[in-house]
């Protein structure tokens, strides 16, 4: 069984509202998987205050609950602690473990493994993808188009590589089912949803969405005619609100599209259990 799991930060689910850009008319693909394919999962994980995205990356990609095992919700790149947390053990590592091929379709901006070891500020997912070198793309895979940008569409790089075109989002759906047919398992995070949502800018929010949507519903046609099954979750709601800078204590969507949807979501209460339903199920 092939999963295509996609990352989506910042994402909560909210009733509809004034303050709400995730809606039907800015993107339906998105909205109509949640109203079909998706059950609401907790991030906030019995610890006080807004979730946050160390320990809520770091509870998806581990099976432990890393706000409690801190003692609250940490943000941003992951402390010593966290990073020692996912260096143990991670998703990565236990699908390596039984012989899966698995991709992190991201690309990176660096031509290897060492480059991106020497970076001062990691990720939770780029210290997992440090566990396991060789799931790791680079900007040589982004220029061959088998790895897709952060921004989908690579208008983030254009005056640093102008060599590499921009390309739409369309394109990047395209781009990344290249990639998943190859592997049993690829994540591609999407970090925009979060940044937009920090800003309050509604219409900015609303570029956003749209802009994924596109992807969303070409890979969505591209992963069902292939029966891989598409995987979609959050660490914590934001751009479900954008009356508030800040982040929410909203649940957040867990979405699984394809072969066996209905018992992986059956599976998933909370982001403790992203983790051990993949690799139940994989």
């Amino acid at each position: 069984m092939k999963f295509a799991f996609l990352f989506v930060d910042g994402v909560g689910l909210k009733p509809p509202a004034a303050d709400n850009p995730v809606n039907p008319e800015v993107c339906p693909a998105l909205c109509r998987l949640m109203q079909r394919h998706c059950v609401p999962i907790d991030a906030n994980l019995g610890v006080d205050g807004l979730p946050q995205s160390a320990t809520g990356q770091a509870t998806m990609f581990t099976g432990v609950n890393a706000s409690k095992h801190m003692g609250r919700h940490c943000e941003g790149f992951p402390g010593p602690g966290l990073r020692d947390l996912v260096r143990q053990d991670n998703l990565f590592l236990q699908l390596r473990a039984r012989g899966k091929k698995v991709k992190f379709a991201d690309a990176f901006l660096v031509e290897s493994a060492d480059e991106l070891e020497s970076r001062r500020f990691k990720s939770v997912t780029t210290i997992m993808a440090l566990t396991a070198p060789e799931t790791i793309s680079t900007i040589s895979d982004l220029s061959d188009d088998d790895a897709v940008l952060q921004d989908l569409t690579r208008t983030t790089i254009r005056d640093r590589y102008p060599n590499i075109p921009e390309i739409s989002p369309i394109d990047a759906a395209h781009h990344l089912f290249d990639v998943m047919r190859a592997y049993d398992f690829t994540l591609f995070e999407y970090f925009q949803t979060d940044a937009a949502g920090h800003t309050l800018d509604y219409e900015r929010a609303c570029s956003v969405l749209r802009e994924y949507d596109a992807f969303l519903s070409t890979l969505m046609r591209f992963t069902q005619a292939a029966g891989i099954t598409l995987l979609l979750t959050s660490d914590h709601g934001n751009i479900e609100s954008m009356s508030e800078r800040g982040h929410t204590r909203n649940p957040v969507p867990f979405i699984s599209f394809g072969p066996k949807e209905a018992e992986i979501r059956a599976n998933v209460k909370s982001l403790v259990d992203v983790t051990p339903t993949i690799l139940e199920f994989i």
